[in-house]
């Protein structure tokens, strides 16, 4: 290759054109919510695939999460702050911050690879360009009942993750930290605020539309055959991870003030 294609302008155009195309894309899909009745079918499938097929992973995923919280904030605790406080400082930890940024994480592994991955071998394979000549939004079929759905089941995964990792926080504390199971839940809900969950739910929801949007995409703009797909998969992936972050970074900020 030569180093024109590399050249900065260039880099800029693609980066600015990428940005435009994302921004049509999605622009698109708000604009075809009011399809959504006749997409319900889709999105359910989707919902499936998303929330059902993924249980596993986030539970395993959860209890790991819950017992190293634990663990960890039992360590940091000791000799400077009475265990009493272990169950309400876990608790915040998990519904405001783990529980959402790392079943978010994970997801963006399966689903947003899934959703690209799909796509992209639609788009390879000129499915994508079949429908368009039948006059078949590919907009309504195939990215609002992922959009949709990666909105709806994020959150509900999420509500699943929170419980788990507690649960998963109980054992480590009872098992091998040695604090009642009772100190442990008192401590829990003595610093419950129902606004921890309800922002933690609204990251997730933020999420989901992420890494919905970016298996779009990427596997919208596939090209190249099987090794395009493949690129277009990681890309999903790895731009979806990168935005989570960012995301939660910015929305932090916005609902927590200090």
């Amino acid at each position: 290759m030569d180093g024109e294609s590399f050249s900065p302008t260039q880099r800029s155009a693609e980066i600015i054109s990428g940005l435009g195309r994302l921004a049509i894309m999605l622009g698109r899909t708000i604009v075809a919510l009011r399809h959504l009745p006749r997409s319900l079918s889709l999105t359910i499938g989707q919902m499936y695939f998303m929330g059902v097929r993924s249980i596993w992973l986030v539970a395993i995923t959860s209890v790991f999460t819950g017992g190293v919280s634990a663990w960890q904030a039992a360590y940091q605790f000791k000799s400077y702050v009475p265990m009493r406080y272990l169950g309400g400082a876990v608790g915040k930890a998990v519904l405001i911050e783990l529980a959402p940024v790392l079943t978010a994480l994970v997801l963006a592994g399966r689903v947003g690879a899934g959703i690209a991955a799909e796509l992209g071998s639609m788009k390879v394979t000129e499915q994508i360009d079949a429908m368009e000549s039948m006059a078949v939004d590919p907009i309504r079929y195939l990215v609002l009942p992922r959009f949709v759905a990666g909105l709806i089941m994020f959150p509900i995964l999420t509500v699943l993750a929170d419980f788990i990792a507690i649960m998963g926080a109980l054992v480590v504390a009872v098992s091998l930290v040695g604090i009642e199971s009772e100190t442990f839940m008192n401590g829990f809900k003595q610093f419950f605020i129902m606004g921890d969950l309800v922002s933690g739910l609204i990251k997730a929801t933020g999420f989901g539309g992420i890494v919905a949007v970016m298996g779009c995409y990427f596997g919208f703009y596939a090209v190249g055959g099987a090794q395009g797909v493949g690129q277009a998969t990681t890309r999903a992936v790895v731009s979806a991870a990168v935005l989570i972050l960012v995301a939660d970074y910015v929305m932090a900020t916005l609902l927590f003030r200090i």
